[in-house]
């Protein structure tokens, strides 16, 4: 017996109101688009179009599709075994970061590529530099602690005119350096974000995949994949996201005047109460939280600066106000 036809609203009211993936997926259209996509979609027990998200397959070739239709990419794939962001998230965190810019600005969005953003594990999927570049014109620095993941980004940039010249990739030697060998000596960035691992093991990043299981289980996908893509370094590090995010802010202090605004995401609440410490132990001048959610989902971007307002001031009007601007 078929379930009863599900309802749905026309949009995902939670996320951000410039995010081109609000409204539901419209398979017909991304079928059009990205033509490899058609053997994935499926019907589910609602007699809806969807695909089966327990299938990495599947999944990537949703991500490419996506990435084609609302980003303008050419051509996208990653190696095997690599994450496979959900593109709406991580859209969410550059509107976000973008709605800071804008506050902090007089009402205005930097645009263009003399806005250079650093993201710290760009990851093989170049997912951020991607987004940003389409929907704001934004430069970006890359950097990641692995070459494979390091090749697979570079291979999307070569794949694609539209990140010649804007994506530049650099691969991270030392695990434990963040921005040493990334902003350039004697340079200036205006931005810097990170999705930091989230595990503090692989033993609970096996058990974060259960949960993933055992969840699509519930939506009626009886034999899960446990495979949902991620490198031990995308997926985990010692002591987690907090720690990782601490070591962030203390050695961003040494770069306090070569980055206007530093961010990262902060998956867990309660690690909040350690990073707004880190950071008030750094002497940041101004912090940030940015709340984000998507469906049952709720996480936050955390920024902060150490330029004094004078500091600030003058760098909005030299280098942010003397190029392309979005209200």
């Amino acid at each position: 017996m078929l379930n009863k036809k599900k309802e749905h609203p026309k949009e995902k009211s939670k996320l951000h109101p410039r995010n081109k993936n609000r409204e539901r997926y419209d398979f017909k259209l991304l079928v059009e688009t990205c033509a490899a996509l058609a053997p994935f979609v499926i019907l589910n027990k609602y007699e809806d179009e969807s695909i089966d998200f327990a299938n990495p397959d599947a999944v990537k070739m949703l991500n490419k599709a996506l990435l084609m239709h609302h980003y303008g990419l050419c051509d996208w794939d990653i190696p095997a075994n690599y994450l496979c962001p959900p593109i709406p998230g991580r859209a969410d965190y550059i509107h976000h970061i973008a709605d800071l810019l804008r506050q902090n600005n007089y009402g205005k969005i930097p645009m263009g590529n003399k806005f250079t953003c650093v993201d710290i594990g760009v990851g093989a999927n170049c997912i951020y530099p991607i987004i940003g570049n389409n929907e704001y014109g934004w430069s970006f620095i890359g950097s990641d602690i692995d070459p494979i993941a390091i090749q697979s980004a570079e291979n999307i940039i070569h794949s694609n005119p539209s990140l010649q010249g804007n994506v530049k990739c650099v691969l991270q030697e030392n695990p434990k350096d963040y921005f040493y060998g990334v902003i350039p000596k004697d340079g200036f960035v205006d931005l810097s974000i990170c999705n930091p691992p989230f595990h503090a093991s692989a033993k609970d990043a096996l058990e974060g995949s259960m949960r993933k299981t055992r969840n699509l289980s519930s939506e009626g996908i009886t034999k899960p994949n446990l495979n949902f893509g991620g490198q031990s370094n995308e997926l985990w590090c010692d002591g987690g996201e907090e720690r990782f995010v601490r070591n962030m802010i203390n050695q961003s202090k040494k770069f306090s005047k070569s980055c206007f605004w530093f961010s990262t995401l902060i998956s867990k609440e309660s690690n909040l109460k350690s990073v707004y410490q880190a950071l008030t132990e750094a002497n940041a001048v101004k912090i940030e939280t940015l709340p984000m959610g998507q469906g049952n989902k709720k996480s936050r971007i955390v920024a902060w600066t150490f330029l004094s307002k004078e500091e600030q001031q003058k760098w909005k009007n030299v280098k942010w106000n003397n190029q392309a601007v979005k209200k």
